[in-house]
């Protein structure tokens, strides 16, 4: 073995990893059962879609007070760096319930395959396939309740990265139609630091994208994790009608994020003005997905009464 293989060059609660490109996952979090949940009201399952890859998705159906109307459809795409976390896991599971609660949305949480087993692109494009089945109605769920007219997504950190390149690659080949795009602290980096960023933070972040997708073009500025790098699609190839971009204000993303949103009110792109076109709220004194962590704190209140009102149109 080369000298030097088995150092670790980052180390977290969550993961470690070591020069020689092996991987420990040091928290695996136990998979939250489906079923009805009393809390929220809101009933869960799980659907396989791909038995080869073993992709699949978890489906939140809320108590609906009028059976009859059709509820918007809103698919989540989890964080974890592309590396850890699931659809199933407590933190997720009792997010995307209170979510589908709140908002009212049939919610399709995707359980797509995680690097370095399965190197990035395999997220997207299970994230791609997942938004494909959620519009095509099959599960009997999403035919009697969902409306497939009113289509969102939504996702954190890797899952609001995730947000971004589907909906740039909606604009390459055909897709169904998205109302709405909700990036929370959305992972996005470069290969120079931005004023506010901690360059040590951005340096472990850029090693850990190429941990990912170790065919990453440029590092960092491989235009999937940097939208602003020269050459990436322009914003004005986001194919949806409205976005809501959030951050923290202590987030270590904070300052990608504020550009991030800087450049799609800046570009071409033409997401419906009348309807609210892009949208902004940085959570006050709060860091990386806080919502997750403290989601009965009132920031957290705050931002999930945000989301809410994002999808109702407000």
């Amino acid at each position: 073995m080369e000298s030097g293989a088995d150092e670790v060059v980052f180390d977290c609660d969550d993961y470690r990893i070591y020069r020689s490109g092996k991987m420990d996952r040091l928290c695996r979090p136990a998979r939250e059962p489906t079923g009805l949940d009393p809390a929220t009201g809101v009933t869960s399952k799980d659907v396989v879609l791909d038995p080869d890859t073993g992709v699949s998705v978890r489906l939140f159906l809320p108590t609906s007070p009028d059976p009859s109307k059709k509820l918007p459809i809103l698919v989540f795409y989890h964080g974890g760096g592309f590396l850890v976390e699931s659809a199933v896991s407590p933190q997720y599971h009792n997010y995307v319930a209170s979510l589908a609660a709140a908002a009212g949305v049939v919610a399709v949480s995707v359980e797509y395959r995680l690097a370095p087993e399965h190197p990035v692109p395999a997220a997207y494009d299970d994230a791609w396939a997942a938004l494909s089945w959620a519009a095509s109605a099959q599960d009997e769920w999403l035919a009697e309740h969902g409306d497939s007219a009113r289509l969102f997504l939504a996702g954190d950190s890797a899952g609001g990265n995730i947000v971004h390149n589907v909906l740039i690659r909606a604009s390459f080949q055909p897709a169904p139609r998205v109302e709405g795009a909700i990036l929370l602290h959305p992972w996005f980096g470069g290969n120079t630091f931005l004023e506010g960023e901690v360059e040590a933070k951005a340096k472990d972040m850029a090693m850990i994208w190429e941990f990912a997708c170790p065919g990453a073009v440029g590092g960092a500025d491989d235009p999937r994790m940097n939208p602003m790098a020269p050459g990436a699609p322009g914003m004005e190839n986001l194919r949806c009608e409205r976005m809501l971009v959030c951050a923290g204000e202590k987030d270590w993303l904070a300052a990608r994020d504020r550009a991030y949103y800087a450049a799609v009110t800046t570009s071409a792109w033409r997401g419906s003005v009348s309807r609210g076109g892009v949208a902004w709220i940085e959570s006050e004194g709060e860091g990386h997905v806080f919502f997750l962590k403290k989601p009965d704190c009132a920031r957290a209140k705050e931002l999930m009464a945000r989301v809410v009102a994002f999808i109702a149109g407000a």
